[in-house]
């Protein structure tokens, strides 16, 4: 008698599967392992339920990968890409019996060309090694999530990240020109274009970023380049109050200035930045305000951007002498969100973006909550953005806090909508923050959306469970 899959005892439908992917991948870019696959199991998101992978593999080459897809559609098995796991939303949590589709193995940089600015990677490179590699032909990669040193290429168009130069340079979604995707179904589809303009049908591209992996899995790259600016300076400007703080980022965006950074760190943060790396940050702060110019003449721009905060009423503002001393103030706010982890050793990280003019409110309605639930929530934020990672943080042994920590997270959201904004700015949906979707898009674009994910993918294989 012959079994379908499902029927069949697991032993055996996992050793089927596995041996239907070793016809088209070497043996070490299969991984079987219990231990091993584990360790696959889920992104950096806390309250993101994983399943157990039956397989992982980790192919080289577009090949490969069109191998694994062909075999998961015929025999319907579910197919989770990823990348750094670096992600916080659960966007890369595998599902029960999946092939976890690893893709930090394809890190090649195939191209970089100064005249038509653009570098062709695959996915599975890491944006720190790409933003140097393309600073020695004197181009430059402008996007910049916090975790860039370890964070992939691929998972930041499947998130559709951003990063600390947003408020000048934008996301990821504005320098991904044109992409190869591997459909369901192991077609190879390309997308896009490397021209500097380019109208040609619908914008399939962008329809990829931010899609969570859940369309098809993009194997290569097209990524649009800058010049390389100037070393930037940055500045740091105290304030007695967030609400300061926010005054001052209205009146530099209403002003015209354009920094390269604007970024806040609240009272709770800095504090937690100094307890794990002893930065000497200034304590006695309410919010503290980083900005920072890569211009030609950056100590001018730095003097009329810290006399806009002085009239917000900054208690200090000290601009940084040098550009070691610009990237020691850089290095305290990369360090924030490892920071409040440490405070009581798990963290819920919010990603709310409001509209820069309700930046204020949205802080002062955190502070709120904390004061509610009685929690530590420290907030940072891509204030020149109004993206704002409110980050709770909890003892994940007590249940009561943890309670309380996820009602605070959900409260938070909430508080984002209301004034305006949305639950997700640059970490995406994943699985943390699908019903929130649903509340944000509303049914009809909720259907649409589904739509879409029918054409691309009508069987469900490609990262079920996640958005929506």
């Amino acid at each position: 008698m012959i079994m379908s899959r499902i029927e069949a005892p697991r032993d055996e439908a996992q050793g089927s599967l596995t041996d239907r992917l070793l016809v088209g991948l070497p043996a070490e870019a299969v991984l079987t392992d219990p231990d091993v696959t584990a360790s696959y199991a889920n992104d950096m998101a806390s309250f993101c339920p994983a399943g157990t992978p039956a397989v992982v593999v980790l192919p080289r080459t577009v090949e490969e990968v069109q191998h694994v897809m062909r075999t998961a559609t015929e025999l319907r098995v579910p197919v989770v890409p990823q990348g750094a796991r670096s992600g916080l939303s659960g966007a890369a949590n595998a599902s029960d019996g999946c092939i976890v589709l690893s893709l930090t193995r394809m890190d090649r940089i195939l191209e970089i060309n100064p005249v038509d600015r653009v570098a062709v990677v695959e996915p599975g490179v890491v944006n720190a090694v790409l933003s140097r590699a393309v600073e020695e032909h004197g181009l430059y990669y402008p996007p910049d999530p916090s975790s860039w040193e370890m964070c992939t290429i691929g998972g930041n168009i499947g998130t559709g990240s951003g990063g600390l130069c947003c408020v000048k340079y934008g996301v990821t979604a504005e320098y991904v020109l044109g992409l190869d995707v591997v459909l369901a179904d192991g077609r190879l589809m390309s997308t896009g274009r490397r021209t500097a303009k380019g109208v040609a049908g619908y914008d399939l591209t962008r329809l990829f970023v931010g899609s969570e992996g859940s369309l098809g899995i993009v194997v290569r790259a097209v990524l649009a380049l800058r010049p390389k600016p100037p070393r930037q300076l940055v500045l740091a400007a105290e304030f007695a109050s967030a609400a300061d703080a926010c005054d001052a980022v209205c009146r530099i965006m209403a002003g015209g200035h354009v920094p390269s950074l604007l970024e806040l760190m609240d009272r709770t943060t800095v504090k937690a930045v100094n307890d794990l790396a002893r930065m000497g940050l200034p304590e006695t702060t309410e919010a503290l305000l980083l900005a920072a110019f890569d211009t030609p003449d950056p100590a001018a721009d730095l003097a009329a951007l810290g006399a806009v905060c002085e009239a917000a009423g900054a208690t200090q503002v000290v601009p940084a002498e040098d550009t070691a001393e610009s990237e020691l103030l850089l290095q305290a706010r990369r360090t924030a969100l490892v920071a409040l982890e440490a405070v009581k050793g798990t963290t819920m990280i919010d990603d709310v973006c409001v509209p820069r003019s309700r930046l204020a409110e949205m802080i002062e309605g955190v502070e709120r909550i904390a004061e509610k639930h009685r929690l530590t929530i420290g907030v940072c934020a891509h204030a020149g953005d109004g993206n704002t990672h409110p980050t709770v943080c909890f003892d994940a042994q007590d249940p009561d806090e943890t309670r309380r920590a996820r009602e605070s997270f959900d409260e938070i959201m909430a508080l984002g909508l209301e004034l305006g904004g949305t639950i997700t700015g640059e970490h995406g949906v994943g699985v943390l923050k699908k019903e929130w979707l649903a509340r944000e898009v509303g049914p009809v674009g909720l259907e649409m959306q589904r739509a879409v994910k029918q054409v691309f993918d009508p069987l469900g294989i490609l990262n079920p469970g996640k958005l929506f």
